[in-house]
């Protein structure tokens, strides 16, 4: 896809392996086509490359910290030149770079605090709001900083790592890698826009399980994104768009199935856009309660329609006509 905006042209990869244990390893990935975050799997105690490194001075000291986090993205990064770090302060979460991507620094610095508030407002505050934000200088250092993920290349944008924890617990050893070429390609708006995303999936990684519909789990990421933002269902939304204007309605909910493949953009559209929907006729506080519902691990469609009885009090087939009934509606 040759636009590179956060809100068109949305692809993913998802993959698993196996049931929950009592430790586990996730990491998500955003695009630079699109602004998804797929919940992948990685074997378990896995993180970042650790790469061998000397102990080398941080730059510019009036921005170095002692926190004790630092030290293993400091021998992440130090290899590949002298870092900028900087603590923020009301937050305490970690933003570190290369001083050749100052600017992005400075422009993470600036957005943080308010998508911080953003998925809070949402989701409520009991997360782990001091990630370490890591901007890496070069595509090979991207790709070591988050091989534990899985795929990368020049269209990934970010990845979200999350170390070993308990389950039920609240995990803290949490890392957001972003492509050197993620703030040119998609501009402040943008980079603010996957930072959201991101985040929110940084504050539910505690309660989404491996197999939790990937509906919800990507569809509640991209809603908290984009909430309350100067943006048009259709800018939002354009392979959804072109297709309600042609007249055609999705007939369902997607599966996770869809998320891969030609129509992937397609699937996290609509996604958005059920997420979308629910907030608008039912509240966020509904939705956030349903993701909690089904965020618990793999769910059958009785399962869901057990949820959304429970939840919002409506069965499957009435939900998604009244989905498809909303959706008419933004057909212009």
């Amino acid at each position: 896809m040759t636009d590179p905006s956060p809100r068109s042209g949305l692809r993913s990869w998802f993959s698993s392996n196996g049931r929950l244990e009592f430790c586990i390893t996730l990491a998500s990935v955003t695009l630079l086509t699109g602004a998804c975050v797929a919940l992948i799997l990685v074997p378990r105690n896995v993180g970042p490359l650790q790469l061998a490194t000397d102990e080398a001075e941080v730059l510019d000291t009036s921005e170095g910290t002692d926190n004790p986090r630092l030290s293993p993205v400091r021998r992440d990064l130090q290899p590949y030149g002298p870092i900028l770090v900087r603590e923020v302060a009301e937050s305490e979460a970690l933003l570190v770079a290369h001083p050749s991507h100052r600017a992005d620094l400075d422009a993470l610095e600036h957005q943080l605090g308010p998508a911080i508030s953003d998925v809070s407002a949402v989701w409520g505050t009991d997360w782990n709001r001091a990630p370490v934000v890591v901007v890496a200088s070069t595509s090979a250092e991207f790709t070591a900083l988050t091989r534990s993920a899985g795929s990368t290349g020049a269209d990934v944008a970010a990845v979200s790592l999350t170390g070993s924890y308990v389950p039920g617990t609240q995990p803290t050893d949490q890392r957001i890698v972003f492509n050197p070429d993620a703030r040119r390609r998609v501009g402040d708006e943008g980079l603010a826009t996957l930072l959201r995303h991101e985040l929110t999936h940084v504050a539910t990684r505690a309660d989404t399980i491996d197999g939790a519909p990937l509906w919800m789990v990507e569809g509640f990421a991209e809603y908290v994104a984009q909430r309350d933002q100067a943006t048009t269902f259709s800018q939002i939304a354009p392979t959804l768009t072109t297709r309600l204007r042609a007249g055609t309605l999705p007939a369902d909910l997607v599966s996770d199935a869809d998320f891969t493949g030609v129509d992937a953009a397609y699937a996290y559209e609509s996604a958005w856009s059920v997420c979308a929907f629910l907030a608008d006729h039912y509240g966020t506080t509904a939705l956030t309660t349903l993701y909690k519902r089904l965020a618990t691990g793999p769910q059958s469609p009785t399962a869901q329609d057990a949820a959304f009885t429970a939840v919002l009090g409506t069965s499957w087939a009435e939900l998604v006509d009244e989905w498809r009934a909303w959706l008419r509606g933004r057909a212009v």
